[in-house]
C-alpha cells in the first residue's frame, strides 16, 4: 500500500556508520625523549570516522580522558585530555588535543549530584567536551523555590557545571517520518525492523505507552504494540498485523527516500538530519551525549543524544539519521521550528539491542 511506504519509505533514516579504527593502523604507546617536539598535524576525518577513532582514543587513554568532539570546521576530531602523555598519544593518533581542568569522573559525578539534589521538572543536562563542563539547562517553567534550589546546586559544583535558560519548554514531542495514529494521539514512525524474519517498526516509547493499536494516515490498522520503554529510557517496538510495503529507507518528503543499511552511534559535532510527519526534514548537529530530561511532567529520560535540530509534538518517534545510518528516535525538546529549539533523540543502537531487532 503506497501509503506505508512511511512504514519504510516515510520512516525516519538514520545514522551514518563509524569506520573501523583499525583500519588506522594506530596503537598506543609511550612518548619517547627523543622524539620531534613538534606534534603531527592531525587528520581530516569524516563525522563518522572521527565518531570511531574517539571511542578508541577514550577507552585506550582511561582516565587521562575526558571527552572530545568533532570539529565540522576542520575536519578535525578534538580529544579533550588530562596531561601532556594523554595529548601526546591522542595526536599520534591524528587527533587535536586540548588540556582540560575536569576529568570525565569527576563531570559524571556532577551528573549524579544533580539527579540527587535538583531533579527538577522542566530541567536537563549534559557533559560539554566543548566547555568541559556538564551543561545545566532550565526552561520557562523553572522559577521561585525550584530556580532557588536549582541554582545553589550548580553552584555548589564550581567549575564542574554552568546554569542555562531556554525560553522554550520542554516536553515530550508527542503526535510524529511518516504519520502513525491511534486512541486519538499521532507519532512518527522511526525505522523499519525485523526481528526472526518477522517485520516491525520502532517509534518513541511515550507514544506506545498511550498507544497500542496503531493506523497509518488513510486510518488502515497497522500494528500491535510489541515492547514499550519510558520513561528512563524513550523507545516501542510495534510488530507489524498488515500485509504492508515496509522498506528500509525514510521519507524526505520531496518525492524520495533515504535508504537506511545499519545503525550508528552519535558524537559530538556528528550532522543529522531528522524526518518527521508535522515538521518533515530538519538537519543540524548533535551537541550533546548521555543527555537527562526532566520533562514537565516529571518524566525523567537518560542517555539521551541532544541536537540543535528542531522538532515539534507530532514528530515524535521520526527519524534521526545520518548518511544511510540510523542514529536515534525523536523524543523531545524544547523550541519549534520557526525559532529554532533543542531536540533530544533516543540512541536507535540502544533500542535495536534492547528489543533484539535489526535495521533491514
Amino acid at each position: 500500500m503506497k501509503h506505508l511506504r512511511i512504514s519504510a519509505r516515510r520512516s525516519i533514516a538514520v545514522g551514518a556508520g563509524l569506520a573501523a579504527l583499525m583500519a588506522t593502523g594506530f596503537t598506543f604507546r609511550s612518548a619517547n625523549a627523543g622524539e620531534a617536539s613538534e606534534p603531527p598535524a592531525p587528520r581530516t576525518l569524516t563525522a563518522a570516522a572521527a565518531g570511531d577513532l574517539s571511542a578508541s582514543l577514550l577507552d585506550g587513554l582511561g582516565d587521562g580522558a575526558a571527552g572530545g568532539y568533532y570539529d565540522a570546521r576542520t575536519g578535525n576530531l578534538v580529544v579533550n585530555v588530562l596531561d601532556g602523555t594523554a595529548a601526546r598519544t591522542a595526536e599520534r593518533a591524528g587527533a587535536r588535543a586540548r588540556i582540560v581542568e575536569n576529568s570525565l569522573a569527576e563531570l559524571r559525578g556532577a551528573q549524579t549530584v544533580l539527579a540527587r539534589e535538583a531533579s527538577v521538572p522542566g530541567t536537563s543536562w549534559v557533559a560539554d567536551p566543548v566547555t568541559n563542563k556538564v551543561v545545566v539547562t532550565a526552561d520557562r517553567t523553572v522559577s521561585g523555590a525550584r530556580w532557588t534550589t536549582l541554582s545553589e546546586v550548580v553552584d555548589g559544583l564550581g567549575s564542574k557545571a554552568e546554569l542555562r535558560r531556554t525560553g522554550g519548554e520542554y516536553r515530550a514531542f508527542t503526535a510524529g517520518g511518516d504519520a502513525i495514529t491511534g486512541g486519538g494521539g499521532r507519532c512518527s514512525l522511526g525505522f523499519n525492523v525485523t526481528r526472526g524474519g518477522e517485520p516491525y517498526f520502532l517509534t518513541a516509547g511515550h507514544c506506545t505507552q498511550a498507544i497500542s493499536t496503531w493506523s497509518d494516515s488513510s486510518g488502515a490498522v497497522i500494528g500491535q504494540n510489541a515492547a514499550s520503554s519510558f520513561p528512563d529510557n524513550d523507545y516501542g517496538l510495534v510488530k507489524y498485523t498488515a500485509g504492508v510495503d515496509h522498506p528500509s529507507e525514510v521519507n524526505l518528503y520531496s518525492g524520495s527516500a533515504q535508504a537506511i543499511t545499519g545503525a550508528a552511534e552519535a558524537s559530538v559535532g556528528m550532522r543529522v538530519t531528522r524526518s518527521g510527519s508535522t515538521t518533515r526534514v530538519h538537519s543540524g548537529t548533535v551537541t550533546g551525549l548521555n543527555a537527562t530530561v526532566n520533562y514537565g511532567n516529571g518524566d525523567i529520560v537518560n542517555g539521551l543524544i541532544q541536537t540543535d535540530v528542531c522538532a515539534e509534538p507530532g514528530d515524535s518517534g521520526g527519524s534521526l539519521f545520518s548518511g544511510d545510518r540510523a542514529v536515534g528516535l525523536t523524543s523531545g525538546g524544547s523550541g519549534d521550528c520557526t525559532s529554532g529549539g533543542t531536540t533530544f533523540f533516543q540512541p536507535v543502537t540502544e533500542a535495536l539491542s534492547a528489543t533484539g531487532t535489526q535495521i533491514g
